[in-house]
């Protein structure tokens, strides 16, 4: 049994047995790990705010070839973030984001997604109020492109015509994303993304929350991206932490 230590972030925790906890850890070398903390819920001492989730620091693992669940040896926190928790929306947005990074995140190394979520959850944390629902929105955006399953904007999903900046388009989530008109003619199914939904879309997805969408907007852009998830990297089975969020009626401009 080898002992590895690396940067982890705590994804989820529950109780285990009567005396322990098992941790979901995105860590920067090994990708997704599930880690069994002994003695958690016997001494508070013995790792203190490691248990807390969307905690930061540097994770000792004892780790066995063959075997799912690693031992955590130590935890020193780096980052608490402690106000994820005292906020129903910075908490709803950060669960979201795990979900998706837990659900959909690569078993192996992945520095990538790591620092991206890593970096998701601070600026989550340091929004203004009116910022928080945005932010998040584009932390889901940027980790569904970093996946890899990006959706086409500025040129056709189905034969990559380049697409005029500020037009109008069909989106459809079956294909991939925006659609000329003869393809947009062609489809099935889509929903009208009008000329400013598709450049809030953009932005969203290169990461940048200087985008301001009214609430009404807001909802049809978080409706965007669930669908868009499900098409692409649905698993048949519900993401109750994205839904949460996404019905989340405090959440502001």
């Amino acid at each position: 049994m080898a002992i590895v230590a690396t940067d982890a972030v705590v994804l989820h925790a529950f109780d285990y047995l009567e005396s322990s906890r098992i941790l979901r850890l995105l860590t920067r070398e090994g990708g997704m790990r599930s880690v069994l903390a002994k003695g958690a819920r016997r001494s508070a001492r013995r790792f203190g705010s490691a248990l807390d989730l969307y905690a930061q620091g540097v994770a000792q693992l004892y780790v066995k070839e063959g075997r799912d669940l690693d031992t955590l040896s130590a935890f020193e926190v780096t980052a608490s973030r402690a106000g994820l928790a005292e906020d129903m929306g910075r908490f709803a947005g950060a669960s979201a984001l795990a979900e998706l990074a837990m659900r959909f995140g690569r078993q192996s190394a992945d520095v990538e997604v790591y620092e991206l979520v890593v970096a998701a959850f601070d600026a989550i944390a340091a929004a203004p109020p009116e910022r928080v629902a945005v932010t998040t929105l584009a932390a889901l955006w940027r980790l569904v492109a970093e996946l890899g399953v990006a959706p086409a904007v500025d040129v056709c999903a189905s034969c990559h015509q380049p697409l005029e900046p500020l037009e109008p388009v069909l989106f459809s989530h079956s294909v991939g994303g925006a659609l000329c008109a003869r393809c947009g003619r062609l489809a099935t199914t889509g929903r009208r993304l009008p000329a400013e939904a598709r450049a809030t879309l953009r932005s969203l997805i290169a990461g940048e929350t200087d985008a301001a969408p009214d609430d009404a907007a807001l909802r049809a852009h978080q409706r965007l991206l669930r669908e868009f998830v499900q098409e692409h990297l649905g698993d048949g089975r519900p993401l109750g932490a994205l839904a949460m969020w996404e019905d989340q009626r405090m959440l502001a401009r």
